[in-house]
C-alpha cells in the first residue's frame, strides 16, 4: 500500500511539475489561470489531465487541436514516481525519504528547465540551499559544517573554472545558476558526493557535445545546459554514490 501511494502521489506531483517547469521561466502565476493549451488556449479538462494515463490515451496530443504535447510532460510524469521510488527503497519512510524527494523534486525542476530555457532560477536553487543547510543540522549523515563545506566545494570548483574560462577567452563558459545548483547539490550531499556529481555530469555533457557536434554537425562554441547533466548526476550521486566511491577507492586498495 505504501509503495501504490508513492507512486499515485508521484504520478500526481509529476504533473504539477510540469506546471512549474512552464510557467516559472515566464513569470507566470502557479495557481491561475487553471491548465490550458499552450496553442489553442482551451482550459484542460480535468479527466484529460490524468498523469501518464491522459498523455498515452490522447497519444501526446491537445484533445482539441491536436496540438502536439511535448515528451517532456510525459517523462516528468514517470520520472518522479520512480524517483520517488528509488529514494523509497534506499531509505523507507523516514525523514531523510522525504527531505530527498524534495532534493529531488528540485533536480528535476532545474534539469528540465535548463534543458528548455537555459536558465537555473535563483527561485528554486535558493531554497535548495537554505534546505540543505538547514536540514543538516539535524541529519546524523552530514553535520552543519560538512554541509557548508560540500556547497563550497561543488560551487568553487565551478567558479574556479568560470574564473580561468574567463580570464582566457574573455568571455563566460558556465551560467551563475550552475554554481548556485552545485551549491545546492553540495550542501545536500557533501563534498566528496559534489565532486561525484561534477564528474558524471562532464562526463555526460562532454558525451553530449561530442554527439551534437559530429551529428548535429554544431561547433564548440555551442552551449549545453549543464544543469541537465547535472540533475541526474546528483541524483545518482545521492543513491549510488556513497557505494560507487568506496568501490573505486577499493580497487586501489586492492593493489
Amino acid at each position: 500500500m505504501e509503495k501504490i501511494i508513492i507512486i499515485v502521489f508521484g504520478m500526481a506531483w509529476g504533473s504539477f511539475l510540469n506546471v512549474v517547469i512552464y510557467r516559472i521561466p515566464r513569470k507566470m502565476s502557479l495557481v491561475s489561470p487553471p491548465s490550458s493549451c499552450p496553442q489553442c488556449g482551451k482550459r484542460i479538462k480535468f479527466y484529460h489531465n490524468i498523469p501518464v494515463v491522459s498523455y498515452l490515451l490522447l497519444r501526446g496530443k491537445c484533445r482539441f487541436c491536436r496540438a502536439k504535447i511535448p515528451f517532456s510532460y510525459l517523462l516528468v510524469e514517470i520520472l518522479t514516481p520512480v524517483s520517488f521510488m528509488l529514494l523509497y527503497s534506499q531509505y523507507g519512510l523516514q525523514v531523510h525519504f522525504f527531505v530527498s524527494c524534495l532534493f529531488a523534486t528540485a533536480l528535476i525542476l532545474l534539469g528540465f528547465i535548463d534543458f528548455y530555457h537555459q536558465i537555473l532560477p535563483d527561485v528554486l536553487t535558493f531554497p535548495g540551499i537554505a534546505l540543505a543547510l538547514g536540514y543538516s543540522i539535524f541529519r546524523r549523515d552530514l553535520t552543519f559544517l560538512q554541509s557548508v563545506i560540500g556547497a563550497a566545494a561543488g560551487a568553487g570548483v565551478l567558479l574556479f573554472i568560470y574564473g580561468a574560462y574567463y580570464l582566457v577567452r574573455k568571455k563566460e563558459g558556465l551560467g551563475m545558476g550552475d554554481v548556485t545548483m552545485m551549491l545546492m547539490v553540495g550542501a545536500f550531499l557533501g563534498w566528496r558526493q559534489a565532486f561525484f556529481t561534477l564528474i558524471i555530469a562532464s562526463f555526460g555533457g562532454a558525451l553530449a557535445g561530442v554527439f551534437i557536434i559530429i551529428f548535429k554537425k554544431k561547433n564548440l562554441q555551442f552551449a549545453l545546459p549543464f544543469g541537465t547533466f547535472i540533475a541526474p548526476a546528483a541524483f545518482a550521486a545521492l543513491i549510488w554514490g556513497e557505494q560507487i566511491i568506496r568501490w573505486y577507492i577499493g580497487l586501489y586498495k586492492s593493489y
